[in-house]
Protein backbone atom coordinates (compact mmCIF):
# COMPACT_ATOMS: atom_id res chain seq x y z
CA UNK A 1 0.00 0.00 0.00
CA UNK A 2 3.18 2.89 0.85
CA UNK A 3 4.40 1.97 -2.42
CA UNK A 4 1.27 2.40 -4.22
CA UNK A 5 0.88 6.02 -2.26
CA UNK A 6 4.48 6.99 -2.88
CA UNK A 7 3.77 6.01 -6.64
CA UNK A 8 0.65 7.91 -6.80
CA UNK A 9 2.63 10.94 -5.16
CA UNK A 10 5.34 10.82 -7.54
CA UNK A 11 2.92 10.82 -10.55
CA UNK A 12 1.46 13.88 -9.16
CA UNK A 13 4.31 15.56 -8.46
CA UNK A 14 6.03 14.99 -11.98
CA UNK A 15 2.77 16.30 -13.55
CA UNK A 16 2.54 19.09 -11.45
CA UNK A 17 6.48 19.92 -12.80
CA UNK A 18 5.91 19.18 -16.31
CA UNK A 19 2.86 21.64 -15.73
CA UNK A 20 5.24 24.63 -14.53
CA UNK A 21 7.94 23.32 -17.43
CA UNK A 22 7.35 25.79 -20.01
CA UNK A 23 7.46 28.85 -17.44
CA UNK A 24 10.55 27.49 -16.00
CA UNK A 25 12.44 26.72 -18.97
CA UNK A 26 10.99 30.19 -21.18
CA UNK A 27 9.78 28.16 -23.90
CA UNK A 28 5.51 27.89 -24.58
CA UNK A 29 3.90 25.95 -26.42
CA UNK A 30 0.77 28.26 -27.91
CA UNK A 31 -2.21 26.95 -29.37
CA UNK A 32 -3.92 28.48 -32.54
CA UNK A 33 -6.55 28.21 -34.81
CA UNK A 34 -5.91 29.78 -37.42
CA UNK A 35 -8.69 29.95 -39.14
CA UNK A 36 -10.64 33.61 -37.44
CA UNK A 37 -9.11 36.28 -39.91
CA UNK A 38 -8.36 39.35 -38.48
CA UNK A 39 -6.77 37.20 -34.96
CA UNK A 40 -5.47 34.12 -36.14
CA UNK A 41 -5.01 33.21 -39.76
CA UNK A 42 -1.91 32.25 -42.58
CA UNK A 43 -0.92 34.26 -45.13
CA UNK A 44 1.69 32.77 -47.33
CA UNK A 45 2.16 29.80 -45.25
CA UNK A 46 2.87 32.05 -42.47
CA UNK A 47 0.70 32.70 -38.67
CA UNK A 48 -0.09 36.24 -38.65
CA UNK A 49 -2.67 38.20 -36.89
CA UNK A 50 -3.79 40.47 -34.00
CA UNK A 51 -2.98 37.42 -31.33
CA UNK A 52 0.07 36.49 -32.95
CA UNK A 53 1.31 39.47 -33.12
CA UNK A 54 0.87 40.36 -29.86
CA UNK A 55 2.09 37.44 -28.49
CA UNK A 56 4.92 37.95 -30.39
CA UNK A 57 5.81 41.07 -28.98
CA UNK A 58 5.02 40.04 -25.45
CA UNK A 59 7.21 36.77 -25.74
CA UNK A 60 10.31 39.80 -26.68
CA UNK A 61 9.45 41.86 -23.51
CA UNK A 62 9.62 39.28 -21.09
CA UNK A 63 12.13 36.79 -22.41
CA UNK A 64 9.86 33.93 -23.35
CA UNK A 65 10.41 31.78 -26.38
CA UNK A 66 7.08 30.46 -28.51
CA UNK A 67 6.24 27.82 -29.92
CA UNK A 68 3.12 27.82 -32.07
CA UNK A 69 1.06 24.77 -32.30
CA UNK A 70 -1.99 24.94 -34.97
CA UNK A 71 -4.85 22.84 -33.42
CA UNK A 72 -9.12 23.60 -34.32
CA UNK A 73 -11.02 25.64 -32.27
CA UNK A 74 -12.85 23.32 -30.72
CA UNK A 75 -9.22 21.43 -29.36
CA UNK A 76 -7.85 23.78 -27.87
CA UNK A 77 -8.74 23.61 -24.27
CA UNK A 78 -8.84 19.53 -24.26
CA UNK A 79 -4.92 20.02 -25.97
CA UNK A 80 -4.39 22.40 -22.93
CA UNK A 81 -5.78 20.26 -20.38
CA UNK A 82 -4.26 17.56 -21.45
CA UNK A 83 -0.52 19.04 -21.77
CA UNK A 84 -0.51 19.43 -25.47
CA UNK A 85 0.21 22.92 -25.24
CA UNK A 86 1.13 25.10 -22.50
CA UNK A 87 -1.31 28.24 -23.41
CA UNK A 88 -4.22 29.39 -26.27
CA UNK A 89 -3.70 32.28 -28.17
CA UNK A 90 -6.96 32.15 -30.55
CA UNK A 91 -9.35 34.88 -29.48
CA UNK A 92 -11.07 32.83 -26.91
CA UNK A 93 -14.22 34.75 -25.16
CA UNK A 94 -13.26 34.69 -21.27
CA UNK A 95 -16.48 32.83 -20.52
CA UNK A 96 -18.04 32.17 -16.97
CA UNK A 97 -18.35 28.08 -18.88
CA UNK A 98 -14.58 28.07 -19.65
CA UNK A 99 -13.02 29.64 -16.61
CA UNK A 100 -14.34 26.43 -14.65
CA UNK A 101 -11.19 24.61 -16.82
CA UNK A 102 -9.11 27.42 -17.23
CA UNK A 103 -7.47 30.86 -16.37
CA UNK A 104 -7.42 33.71 -18.49
CA UNK A 105 -5.76 37.12 -19.11
CA UNK A 106 -7.08 40.53 -19.09
CA UNK A 107 -8.88 40.90 -21.45
CA UNK A 108 -7.03 42.13 -25.21
CA UNK A 109 -9.98 43.19 -27.10
CA UNK A 110 -13.80 43.83 -26.24
CA UNK A 111 -16.02 41.70 -28.82
CA UNK A 112 -19.41 41.63 -28.14
CA UNK A 113 -21.03 41.85 -31.06
CA UNK A 114 -22.44 38.69 -33.22
CA UNK A 115 -22.88 39.34 -37.34
CA UNK A 116 -25.60 37.30 -39.03
CA UNK A 117 -24.90 37.27 -42.54
CA UNK A 118 -26.85 36.08 -46.13
CA UNK A 119 -25.99 35.76 -49.55
CA UNK A 120 -27.50 39.00 -51.15
CA UNK A 121 -30.26 37.10 -53.25
CA UNK A 122 -31.93 36.34 -49.93
CA UNK A 123 -34.48 38.30 -49.26
CA UNK A 124 -36.36 36.14 -46.50
CA UNK A 125 -34.13 36.57 -44.08
CA UNK A 126 -34.12 39.91 -42.15
CA UNK A 127 -34.50 38.88 -38.45
CA UNK A 128 -33.35 36.28 -35.78
CA UNK A 129 -37.12 35.03 -36.26
CA UNK A 130 -36.87 34.23 -39.96
CA UNK A 131 -33.59 31.86 -39.52
CA UNK A 132 -36.21 29.18 -37.99
CA UNK A 133 -35.68 25.75 -39.89
CA UNK A 134 -33.08 27.09 -41.94
CA UNK A 135 -29.56 25.93 -42.51
CA UNK A 136 -26.78 28.34 -40.29
CA UNK A 137 -23.21 27.64 -40.63
CA UNK A 138 -20.87 28.68 -37.85
CA UNK A 139 -17.60 27.71 -36.52
CA UNK A 140 -17.23 24.00 -34.24
CA UNK A 141 -16.74 25.28 -31.23
CA UNK A 142 -17.53 28.85 -30.67
CA UNK A 143 -20.25 31.17 -28.75
CA UNK A 144 -22.35 31.17 -31.76
CA UNK A 145 -22.59 27.23 -32.12
CA UNK A 146 -24.87 26.98 -29.27
CA UNK A 147 -26.87 30.16 -30.28
CA UNK A 148 -27.65 28.94 -33.71
CA UNK A 149 -28.61 25.36 -31.98
CA UNK A 150 -30.90 27.11 -29.75
CA UNK A 151 -33.34 28.73 -32.95
CA UNK A 152 -35.83 26.82 -33.24
CA UNK A 153 -35.57 23.98 -35.93
CA UNK A 154 -32.06 25.42 -37.67
CA UNK A 155 -30.36 22.99 -38.99
CA UNK A 156 -26.78 23.58 -38.00
CA UNK A 157 -23.69 23.00 -39.52
CA UNK A 158 -20.67 23.67 -37.19
CA UNK A 159 -16.93 23.63 -39.37
CA UNK A 160 -13.66 23.65 -38.15
CA UNK A 161 -12.77 26.65 -40.09
CA UNK A 162 -15.40 29.34 -40.30
CA UNK A 163 -13.91 29.86 -44.23
CA UNK A 164 -16.29 26.65 -45.29
CA UNK A 165 -19.27 28.33 -43.66
CA UNK A 166 -18.55 31.03 -45.76
CA UNK A 167 -18.03 29.58 -48.62
CA UNK A 168 -21.09 27.13 -48.49
CA UNK A 169 -23.21 30.29 -47.93
CA UNK A 170 -21.79 31.71 -50.98
CA UNK A 171 -23.16 28.87 -53.08
CA UNK A 172 -26.13 28.47 -51.45
CA UNK A 173 -25.53 25.57 -48.95
CA UNK A 174 -26.82 27.20 -46.54
CA UNK A 175 -28.73 30.15 -45.66
CA UNK A 176 -26.87 32.60 -43.30
CA UNK A 177 -23.44 32.52 -41.43
CA UNK A 178 -23.33 33.59 -38.01
CA UNK A 179 -20.21 34.60 -35.89
CA UNK A 180 -18.10 37.55 -34.39
CA UNK A 181 -18.81 40.40 -36.19
CA UNK A 182 -15.03 41.36 -36.67
CA UNK A 183 -14.31 38.32 -38.34
CA UNK A 184 -17.23 38.71 -40.64
CA UNK A 185 -16.56 42.34 -41.75
CA UNK A 186 -13.43 40.84 -43.38
CA UNK A 187 -15.40 38.20 -45.17
CA UNK A 188 -17.93 40.64 -46.15
CA UNK A 189 -15.22 43.06 -47.81
CA UNK A 190 -13.83 40.43 -49.91
CA UNK A 191 -17.38 38.78 -50.82
CA UNK A 192 -19.86 41.67 -51.95
CA UNK A 193 -22.32 38.70 -52.84
CA UNK A 194 -22.91 38.11 -49.07
CA UNK A 195 -24.09 41.00 -46.80
CA UNK A 196 -24.93 41.24 -43.36
CA UNK A 197 -28.48 41.64 -42.15
CA UNK A 198 -28.39 41.13 -38.38
CA UNK A 199 -26.17 42.55 -35.42
CA UNK A 200 -26.76 42.03 -31.69
CA UNK A 201 -24.98 41.78 -28.50
CA UNK A 202 -23.40 38.42 -28.05
CA UNK A 203 -24.58 38.34 -24.14
CA UNK A 204 -21.28 37.63 -22.78
CA UNK A 205 -20.07 40.94 -21.84
CA UNK A 206 -16.59 39.16 -22.07
CA UNK A 207 -13.91 39.89 -24.72
CA UNK A 208 -10.62 37.86 -26.51
CA UNK A 209 -8.37 36.77 -23.78
CA UNK A 210 -5.31 34.49 -23.65
CA UNK A 211 -5.79 31.26 -21.69
CA UNK A 212 -3.52 29.06 -19.68
CA UNK A 213 -4.51 25.54 -17.58
CA UNK A 214 -6.52 26.47 -14.34
CA UNK A 215 -4.34 26.93 -11.08
CA UNK A 216 -1.15 26.13 -12.98
CA UNK A 217 0.35 29.16 -14.42
CA UNK A 218 -0.02 32.60 -12.14
CA UNK A 219 3.63 33.61 -12.91
CA UNK A 220 3.07 33.96 -16.48
CA UNK A 221 0.05 35.04 -16.44
CA UNK A 222 0.97 37.96 -14.33
CA UNK A 223 4.05 38.28 -16.85
CA UNK A 224 1.15 38.58 -19.34
CA UNK A 225 -0.81 41.09 -17.80
CA UNK A 226 2.07 42.84 -17.19
CA UNK A 227 2.95 43.53 -20.75
CA UNK A 228 -0.61 43.91 -22.24
CA UNK A 229 -0.94 47.09 -19.55
CA UNK A 230 2.74 48.31 -20.79
CA UNK A 231 1.55 47.87 -24.74
CA UNK A 232 -1.52 50.05 -24.64
CA UNK A 233 0.02 52.64 -22.67
CA UNK A 234 3.13 53.35 -24.82
CA UNK A 235 0.52 52.94 -28.02
CA UNK A 236 2.14 49.11 -29.27
CA UNK A 237 -1.11 47.50 -29.06
CA UNK A 238 -2.99 50.37 -30.92
CA UNK A 239 -0.17 50.16 -33.92
CA UNK A 240 -0.94 46.14 -34.09
CA UNK A 241 -4.66 46.50 -34.44
CA UNK A 242 -4.78 49.17 -36.52
CA UNK A 243 -2.16 46.60 -38.72
CA UNK A 244 -5.30 44.71 -39.49
CA UNK A 245 -8.13 47.82 -39.66
CA UNK A 246 -9.74 47.33 -35.85
CA UNK A 247 -9.90 50.32 -34.72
Amino acid sequence: MKKILALIAFVGLFVSACSERAETNGELRVGTSPDYKPFNYKEDAKLTGVDTDLLNEIAKREGITLNWVEINYDGLIPALKTGKIDMIASAMSATDERRQSVDFSDVYYESTKNLYIKHKDNADLNSREDLEGKALGVQLGSLQEPLANSIKDAKVQASEDLAVAVLALKSKKIDAVIAGKEVLVGFLMENPDLVAFLEEDDGTDSGFSFAVDKGKQAELLNKINKSLKELKEDGTFDKIISKYGLN
